[in-house]
């Protein structure tokens, strides 16, 4: 029997200022569906969140959505998903997204996301984990962040090691080919 691969979505509980990042969130809900994943994510259902996870159950796919207390109302936990937990604080949060999944997809968000990406990649540096990062560069939303990461490296306060940690992908269909190459 083949294992459930999950895959864990970072996005913004806003849509943003670009039709293009609601697409591809809707994207990646079908192609985790088509390939047959389990997405996790932060269980609301509003922004690409929402549209992630709409896309994805609309399409058949299992899902794992985990929601703190404090963001119940203000994120509109979805409760129609396969799973729902509820943590004490986004700490938990992120741990048991982490901990439920196999790759991690980070869409365009705000400092939400940005945190949820850097703990993930924070872990990655210090050797607590090997998942596949990867970033969806939609529009170049994160061309700045990896001007960042080059800046921290230039500066003496990360290895060029970093770089590896997690990928800039253009596209879902760029995406889609690594996700399935990092889950076979």
């Amino acid at each position: 029997m083949i294992p459930l691969r999950s895959v864990c979505v970072f996005c913004g509980s806003r849509p943003g200022a670009r039709p293009a990042y609601a697409e591809a969130a809707r994207e990646l809900g079908r192609l985790i569906a088509a390939e047959g994943w389990r997405l996790v994510y932060g269980a609301g259902d509003v922004g690409l969140m929402g549209e992630v996870a709409r896309a994805a159950q609309a399409d058949g796919a299992r899902s794992l959505g985990v929601i703190p207390t404090h963001l119940l109302l203000r994120e509109k936990g979805k409760r129609d998903l396969t799973s729902f937990v509820i943590t004490e604080d986004m700490h938990e949060r992120k741990k048991v997204m982490f901990m439920n999944s196999d790759a991690i997809v980070v869409l365009p968000g705000g400092a939400g996301t940005l945190d949820e990406y850097f703990e993930v990649l924070t872990w990655r540096q210090i050797g607590l984990h090997k998942k596949p990062i990867f970033l969806l560069n939609t529009d170049g939303y994160w061309n700045p962040l990896a001007e960042l990461g080059d800046h921290v490296i230039a500066e003496g306060f990360a290895e060029d090691a970093m770089r590896s940690y997690s990928s800039l992908v253009p596209d879902v269909a760029t995406l889609a080919d690594r996700l399935r190459e990092a889950l076979s």
